[in-house]
């Protein structure tokens, strides 16, 4: 994702910055860790659509 976007986008939750992981597949917020979805390269940022660190299964 062009780093020009990434540094004007904010996060809907806690409006917190954004990293792209690794795969690019989602932008995670530095703050809160709320990830967000990429699709064909147009982030999603809907509160619904965010996958929130505590909504992981660690085992």
């Amino acid at each position: 994702m062009d780093k020009d976007l990434l540094d004007i986008l904010a996060c809907p939750k806690c409006k917190g910055d954004f990293n792209e992981d690794d795969n690019g597949i989602f932008l995670v917020c530095e703050a809160c860790g709320a990830k967000y979805p990429v699709v064909e390269n147009i982030p999603v940022l809907l509160e619904s659509a965010a996958i929130m660190p505590e909504d992981t299964e660690i085992n």
